[in-house]
């Protein structure tokens, strides 16, 4: 099993890399006010009765800050924090030895727990609901069940696919938060602290032409922040302009709308080899050598929301705002394709 991560309370004041540019408490987290106003009150409800915070499921597309609020409940909780991943969790045991080893009303916070396996899910079942481990000891006829007391804590689960999790793992979560795409003013507002904290200078609108092709994602809008940072120094300015940023992102293949070379190569794909679509997934992430998971958690959820891609039952479609988007002439009667 991969080795996970304990971080108490206090150390995630730490000035580290990994979490420099991550607010630590709730009143700095930018954005997703609905979440963060209903955690809130959970929050202060469980301190206020002395018990752990009910286990909590936050979803929705990679980098829009699931960790980082895990880490900001634990913080506002005043507990430790312990980080593990689905994937490193590959027996009951192992979830077993992470489970027992948590103090009373601490925090596990468990990444794209969607990959979590069956065997491994079972054993988290009893845990969340009863706060017990029942675990077989032995095999066949001497095989015998007995069950640990754990502690109350608090598990904090992360996935980009909520529906791929099993229902009832899914029902043993008591708080359910979907984090939605950033606003362009959000981000703007996320980019000059990243930026005071860089002790990089950057104008209004070098921070908005920034914001405008983050994709709504506040660990995109860092990742660019960093890049034209660099584009900067070797340019010799001492502070980003609109004009650099955008030079900078051009040189970076990021365009207008935020797309990236592989966003293109995929409405270009659909438009040039399959005539608009509808073509299947798994053709077109072969016609563009990218995994099927990767196009559908990645890039797609983007696309449909600038509604240049449709999902309809016979394949994906580019839609007539992708050919503009591309520059190529589309066809009405296309239309009946749909």
């Amino acid at each position: 099993m991969e080795e996970e991560r304990i971080v108490a309370g206090n150390e995630l004041e730490a000035d580290n890399w990994q979490y420099s540019l991550r607010p630590r408490r709730l009143q700095e987290y930018i954005g997703q006010d609905q979440a963060k106003q209903n955690l809130s009150i959970f929050i202060k409800a469980a301190l206020a009765r002395g018990e752990a915070l009910d286990h909590v499921l936050l979803y929705g597309p990679p980098g829009l800050g699931k960790t980082t609020l895990a880490g900001i409940i634990a913080n506002e909780l005043g507990v430790n924090f312990r980080i593990t991943s689905g994937p490193a969790i590959e027996r009951p045991g192992d979830l077993a030895a992470l489970i027992t080893n948590l103090g009373e009303r601490d925090l596990l916070f468990i990444d794209e727990i969607h990959r979590l396996s069956r065997s491994v899910e079972e054993v988290l079942y009893s845990a969340m609901e009863d706060f017990a481990l029942d675990i077989i000891i032995g095999k066949g006829p001497s095989a015998r069940s007995i069950r640990i007391d754990l502690p109350p804590f608090t598990l904090v689960g992360a996935t980009t696919r909520a529906g791929a999790l099993a229902a009832p793992l899914r029902d043993r979560f008591g708080v359910i938060s979907r984090l939605e795409y950033y606003e362009t003013k959000d981000l703007v507002s996320i980019i000059n602290r990243a930026a005071e904290i860089l002790h990089i200078a950057v104008e209004d609108r070098g921070a908005e032409e920034i914001a405008r092709r983050s994709r709504g994602t506040p660990r995109i809008a860092n990742r660019l922040l960093k890049r034209v940072r660099d584009f900067a120094q070797v340019a010799g300015s001492p502070i980003i302009t609109d004009k650099l940023a955008d030079q900078a992102l051009e040189r970076l293949e990021v365009d207008k709308c935020g797309l990236d070379r592989t966003d293109r190569q995929l409405l270009s794909t659909i438009v040039t080899k399959f005539n608009g679509g509808p073509v299947g997934l798994e053709t077109l992430a072969a016609a563009i050598s990218e995994e099927t998971e990767t196009i559908e958690d990645v890039y797609e959820p983007y696309l449909l929301q600038l509604g240049l891609l449709n999902r309809t039952p016979r394949g994906r479609v580019a839609t007539p705002a992708a050919y503009a988007h591309l520059g190529i002439a589309y066809k009405a009667d296309q239309d009946k394709l749909w």
